[in-house]
């Protein structure tokens, strides 16, 4: 990379990304903020010319409950062993339409987020698919990309990178992906404590670590270098941009600190720090968060004017790649 760069990429997915262990109404207060979110997130951006990528769930997509169900045939969704991770369940209790239920449809939110300058739409997969659950086959996860590649078609959108639910990465389905023509994806970060695995099997162990891993540096500078895996470009996540918890602001300081010292480095080091989070994280404590977004981008100005650092999507650094590596 000629320039240091910042990646931010977003999971939006409002209820469909939390169904599985919350309802809409024991987690209302961050879900029903999501709108006010997304168009201050937008605004923020476009203020501070920062370029976005929005790795969207196919279902937010849908302008129906009974297009929602169109997509997919039955006998190609997902068959978790678990059936709470289905959201095809889920949907069968949601309402008609974005009018009726903003929770599960979001038309009018993807069309701004299309609408303004330097925001990437991708995919976070049609269902919110979790690609390491029993049960679950490589050709249902075909299906379920195929599904959310051709909804995003109908609003002018040609997606060209996707972002895992859950982190769960599975390295065989990258083939997939390709066939679908996406061309870049959100990897983990390369640590033992960010190799997510299925649920059921993700010990509390490794869940501390990466939270004392928020505010002391167990593993360094988190900058990151895209690189090539069988064919799609793996831009790694570098930090997941924790919502504000009150019963640690004793200790903000640490993480903010750490945040800004790591896209330092990054800028210095020519590498991107990958910053990543959902919206729906914001609906809680919303000023607070939005705060220390901003000042997370202040500083990223400070280090653009300095060392010439971008802020780029995951299909621009795609794009960049592909370019440095035809004229090498």
């Amino acid at each position: 990379m000629k320039d240091g760069i910042l990646l931010i990429s977003l999971d939006f997915e409002i209820h469909w990304g939390v169904s599985d262990h919350h309802t809409v109404e024991s987690y209302n207060e961050n879900l029903r903020k999501v709108p006010e979110v997304v168009q201050g997130l937008l605004n923020l951006f476009e203020g501070k010319k920062i370029h976005a990528t929005w790795a969207t769930v196919g279902m937010l997509f849908c302008r129906s409950k009974e297009e929602l169900f169109s997509f997919v045939k039955s006998e190609n969704r997902p068959k978790y062993k678990e059936a709470k991770f289905s959201n095809y369940i889920v949907a069968e209790h949601i309402g008609q339409c974005e009018e009726e239920d903003p929770y599960h449809f979001a038309g009018s939110l993807i069309r701004k987020i299309i609408d303004t300058p330097g925001q990437e739409m991708a995919s976070h997969t049609f269902s919110h698919y979790y690609c390491l659950e029993p049960g679950q086959t490589a050709e249902q996860f075909y299906y379920d990309i195929a599904a959310a590649r051709e909804i995003a078609r109908r609003e002018q959108v040609d997606i060209k990178s996707i972002v895992f639910p859950a982190n769960q990465f599975h390295p065989e389905y990258l083939q997939q992906c390709r066939e679908q023509g996406i061309q870049c994806y959100r990897g983990n970060y390369p640590s033992w404590i960010y190799q997510f695995q299925a649920k059921s099997k993700e010990g509390l162990f490794k869940r501390m670590a990466r939270l004392i891993d928020t505010y002391l540096p167990l593993k360094g500078n988190r900058c990151v270098d895209a690189v090539m895996e069988k064919g799609i470009l793996n831009i790694p996540a570098s930090c997941f941009l924790r919502p504000y918890n009150p019963k640690l602001s004793f200790i903000e300081w640490l993480r903010i600190g750490r945040m800004k010292r790591e896209m330092t480095a990054a800028a210095k080091k020519k590498k991107i720090y990958h910053l990543w989070w959902h919206p729906h994280n914001f609906g809680k404590h919303t000023d607070k968060n939005f705060s220390i977004l901003e000042s997370l981008l202040n500083h990223y100005t400070r280090l653009q004017k300095k060392y010439d650092m971008q802020s780029l999507s995951m299909e621009e650094i795609c794009q960049l790649h592909t370019s440095n590596s035809k004229t090498q």
